[in-house]
């Protein structure tokens, strides 16, 4: 229990100790009854200066006077240590909350997640785990509360509104993603974000089909369906199990300690590969990875490309291999 709420209790405790003192002692030593014994406690205690309801005797004058003072003593302390509960917790709140704007404010290159449901927690596990910064935009207090817990950082806010994406560093972001269970609104935030930022990157949740046109009009890079993506991800497990079983190995326990794993490598313009095809760029020889694709700057993909396939600024390598290798070979290449 925090130290406040046992200072509390204590006050409380020894509030009811003089006022259980007070009344024992008016009514077996005074002579008056419960509730008048209550009544005397209570205007001592406060302090509000009525008259005494009887004359007292010499020793009900001394319980008076101890009364009054260890009464004023735990009531200013009480009240001293509700109002220092709430003061410091307040002050607490802005100082955190000022501590998270400084940091999402200083963040470059990052993801906003739009929505911290089923589908916003798992990219964000998957992001954390991959050590990529991002912030989430949550305004549900059920997924806040969790998001405190996981240590995120939040903008508890409204993901629709212009002012809360430029909040959240969209101008600095390298994408975002609508993750809300509401079509109109991912749709909504697409546009705005679309209209802040014409480069970004913007992955879209749908939940219908109908909705993949729409979002693509509102300006997405990417449209998925969760669902859909399950559901085939599952039929597959059925008709192709050992290529279900590869795909898990590759791609979806990259968080775990496997030896197999997928990377995109991309080629930067100062790169010694460029010009260069893939016979010539030795990448096979040196690291042991297979070449998967080319994503060409236009956005298209060359599937299994063969070796006298040419490198230029800016293309993307998928490629797969063990996690030892792609990492030394992204260290290389990146250097």
């Amino acid at each position: 229990m925090p130290m406040h709420y046992k200072n509390v209790r204590n006050a409380f405790f020894m509030l009811l100790c003089v006022l259980a003192f007070g009344v024992t002692s008016y009514h077996f030593i005074e002579g008056m009854t419960f509730f008048e014994s209550l009544y005397m406690t209570v205007i001592t205690i406060s302090t509000v200066g009525f008259s005494e309801i009887r004359p007292l005797s010499t020793i009900g004058r001394i319980i008076t006077m101890i009364i009054i003072s260890t009464g004023i003593m735990i009531g200013a302390y009480t009240i001293g240590t509700v109002l220092r509960m709430f003061i410091e917790g307040e002050i607490s709140k802005t100082f955190g909350r000022r501590k998270v704007e400084k940091q999402i404010a200083s963040l470059k290159g990052h993801y906003i997640i739009c929505g911290y449901g089923r589908i916003g927690r798992l990219i964000c596990q998957e992001l954390s785990n991959a050590g990529i910064p991002f912030v989430v935009i949550e305004n549900d207090p059920a997924s806040i509360e969790q998001l405190q817990k996981e240590r995120f950082l939040f903008l508890a806010l409204d993901a629709t509104q212009e002012d809360v994406l430029k909040a959240a560093g969209i101008m600095h972001a390298k994408g975002i993603v609508t993750a809300l269970r509401s079509d109109a609104d991912n749709v909504f935030i697409t546009l705005t974000a679309r209209g802040l930022r014409s480069d970004i990157f913007i992955l879209a949740r749908a939940s219908e089909e109908s909705s993949i046109i729409k979002l693509k009009r509102a300006g997405a890079t990417r449209v998925d369906i969760p669902y859909t993506i399950g559901g085939k991800r599952m039929a597959q497990a059925l008709i192709r199990p050992a290529v279900g079983d590869f795909i898990d190995l590759a791609i979806m326990d990259m968080d775990r300690e496997m030896s197999l794993g997928m990377e995109e490598v991309l080629i930067r313009e100062n790169s010694k590969l460029v010009g260069k095809n893939l016979i010539e760029s030795n990448i096979r020889k040196d690291y042991g990875v297979i070449i998967v694709a080319i994503k060409r700057e236009s956005g298209s993909m060359e599937f299994n490309p063969a070796p006298t396939a040419v490198l230029h600024a800016h293309n993307i390598l998928v490629v797969m291999g063990k996690k030892t290798d792609l990492l030394r070979m992204n260290n290389d290449l990146s250097s």
